[in-house]
């Protein structure tokens, strides 16, 4: 009978008590806990930072089109749909479009019967970056533009103007370029009706970005 009773006090002896069960319970759901936050953590990471590069792909991808663009800027006056003559380049908050110009270099590798001549329009709508381009220079009035998003989540887009050379100027003691006296609209003065008007000779473009910030962009547009 002792060694018997020996025998079953030893095995209660041998299992756990329900302190150090709660308290293995409690190290391993803390353990889990930590782990967890490490993985969520990591995976936020993650996804931040391919938001991240998503966003810089799609920035540099509106910016290198809007300077492709610019650089191949071309003297050719357009009719829009309404007959009205359009400068080669328009501009400004008083334009009809933001900025709006003719651009050469407009592919044809399947050899249609059309210039390689392209007029493009750039417009802020709906917290968005458009560029419209269409498939012929003079319009009529069925003419539909080919529209593109170019950027999303775009708060304002500004932009200024610089005449000529002349009036170009060096901010004092560094060399930035002073753009407070650049001209805010580029568009036909309505006091001299006939008068042609020519492009300018650089534009600055600001864009508002509620993620970046103010992103400021000079141009230098080519000689016509």
């Amino acid at each position: 009978m002792k060694s018997a009773r020996q025998a079953a006090s030893r095995e209660r002896a041998a299992g756990f008590t329900l302190i150090e069960v709660l308290i293995a319970l409690a190290i391993t759901a803390f353990v889990s806990l930590i782990s967890y936050t490490s993985l969520s953590a990591v995976m936020s990471g993650v996804e931040s930072l391919r938001a991240n590069t998503d966003r810089i792909y799609e920035v540099n991808r509106a910016l290198m089109i809007i300077s492709r663009d610019l650089r191949q800027l071309a003297d050719r006056p357009v009719r829009d749909e309404f007959g009205e003559i359009e400068p080669a380049m328009t501009g400004g908050e008083l334009a009809r479009f933001m900025l709006s110009f003719t651009r050469t270099g407009w592919h044809n590798p399947n050899a249609h019967p059309r210039s390689n001549l392209q007029r493009v329009n750039y417009r802020l709508e709906d917290g968005a970056l458009w560029r419209d381009s269409y498939p012929v220079l003079d319009r009529a009035a069925d003419t539909e533009p080919q529209t593109v998003m170019l950027l999303d989540e775009v708060d304002e887009l500004r932009l200024t103007f610089l005449p000529t050379l002349e009036d170009l100027q060096i901010e004092t003691g560094g060399g930035s370029v002073d753009t407070t006296n650049w001209v805010e609209n580029w568009v036909v003065d309505a006091s001299t009706p006939g008068v042609e008007l020519a492009a300018p000779v650089a534009i600055e473009m600001i864009l508002q970005l509620p993620d970046w910030g103010e992103m400021r962009r000079l141009y230098a547009l080519p000689p016509l």
